[in-house]
Parts: C-alpha cells; sequence; structure tokens
C-alpha cells in the first residue's frame, strides 16, 4: 500500500472517540480506525522502513491495570522504529485528532543506563556533543522532554554550558506537534516525517554509542 496521507476521516474517528471513549463507539467504528488510521500509518512507516528499519504499531488499547484513568482506548495511534541492538535511541511518530507528532530519542532508561548517561555527559568531548545537538535541535523547534529530577545528582559537576540541565535527566527525548492542516491529508506528511526523523538521527546515535543496551532484565510493557 503507497502512502497517500491521512484521510480527515481518521482524525473525526478520534475526535470521537474523546467524546466516548467506550467499548460500543470503538466496535461501531472500528472499520474507519482500520482504513483511515492504522492502515496508511502502517503504509507510512513502511515507505520509511530501508531508511530508519522496521516499525512497530503500538496497540490501540490502553493498559489500565495500574492506572486510575480506565478508558480502554488510546486517543492516538503510535509507531516506533528501535534499531536493533542500539539499546537506546528510537523514533517515533503518531497520529490523533490533535495531527501529526514525530518524536526521537530514548523514553526509558534502566538504572545501568542512566549511569552510563550521566558519565557521558560529564565527559568533555561526550558531554559536549550532546549539549550542542540539544541546542540545535531546541533552536529548531523541538520540544526537549524525559524524565528528569528535581535538582543535579551529587557528586557530578560541569560547567555552565547546557550539561548541569543535561544532568538532571533518566531519559531524554525530542518531539515536534504538527497541528492538523491540509498537506496532513497528502503524501507530503511522509516528507515532514522523513525530514524530521533525519534531524535526530545525530542524537539517536549519541544515545546508542553512550548509553547503549541495558545489562538489567527488561520489563515488560
Amino acid at each position: 500500500m503507497t502512502f497517500d496521507g491521512f484521510p480527515d476521516d481518521g482524525l473525526v474517528f478520534y475526535e470521537g472517540l474523546e467524546a466516548d471513549n467506550s467499548k460500543t463507539y470503538w466496535t461501531e467504528h472500528r472499520a474507519l480506525y482500520e482504513s483511515c488510521v492504522r492502515a496508511p500509518l502502517q503504509a507510512l512507516v513502511d515507505e520509511l522502513a530501508d531508511e530508519f528499519g522496521p516499525a512497530k504499531l503500538f496497540r490501540p488499547h490502553r493498559d489500565v491495570r495500574f492506572s486510575n484513568d480506565k478508558t480502554p482506548y488510546k486517543t492516538h495511534q503510535g509507531a516506533v522504529v528501535e534499531p536493533p541492538g542500539s539499546g537506546a535511541g528510537a523514533w517515533y511518530v503518531q497520529i490523533s485528532a490533535d495531527g501529526l507528532r514525530v518524536a526521537g530519542g530514548s523514553w526509558r532508561l534502566e538504572s545501568d543506563q542512566v549511569a552510563r548517561y550521566r558519565r557521558a555527559v560529564v565527559d568533555d568531548v561526550q558531554g559536549r556533543r550532546l549539549a550542542g545537538e540539544v541546542a540545535r535541535l531546541a533552536g529548531g523547534g523541538w520540544q526537549v522532554g524525559g524524565d528528569r529530577l528535581t535538582r543535579t545528582p551529587r557528586g557530578l559537576d560541569v560547567p555552565d554550558d547546557g550539561r548541569a540541565d543535561l544532568l538532571r535527566h533518566r531519559s531524554l527525548n525530542v518531539a515536534q506537534q504538527f497541528e492538523p492542516a491540509p498537506w496532513l491529508h497528502e503524501r507530503e506528511a511522509l516528507h515532514r516525517v522523513r525530514a524530521a526523523w533525519r534531524d535526530v538521527v545525530a542524537l539517536n546515535r549519541w544515545l546508542a554509542d553512550n548509553v547503549g543496551a541495558t545489562t538489567k532484565e527488561t520489563r515488560r510493557r
């Protein structure tokens, strides 16, 4: 299937799901979800696979076991590319009623990965490389996120060149949100995702080279 954009009916589907997050609504509109959300997203990531690798589409059902929010369905559809063996650094894309979201980096790091991340941030060469890359992305409209401590960990000192803030991170990612626009329903959406993912290649490479895979048993998602 060739990607030709996200049909407007897909965004309308999520507007309805936000208003009525129920099994009844889902069952009645599942065909719309499959044809106007899941199928075009799969087509998009399939076309990007040669450059970035195969993607995994997330399931539409929420895991409500440990949440006070018991609504059964996600109000977005996401897909992630995690390069085999990299251990850290991924690409993400998401479609919802709010439009298109693209992101890169790491969303969860184990304790051994966090330790390696901090050592690299303190290192004058690798730390400055990361600070410069994050500053470049932030200047280009990316939102810098991730799990962060309220203060810099004790015993870790770095110059005031952006690295002190980076030391507070226990994970590091960047994202851009595109509001609904005519190009979202056209092939232009593919080109925008490709360009955005290319923009975070250096960040993902830094994470893969300096953080890598965990040696701990991976937690179930």
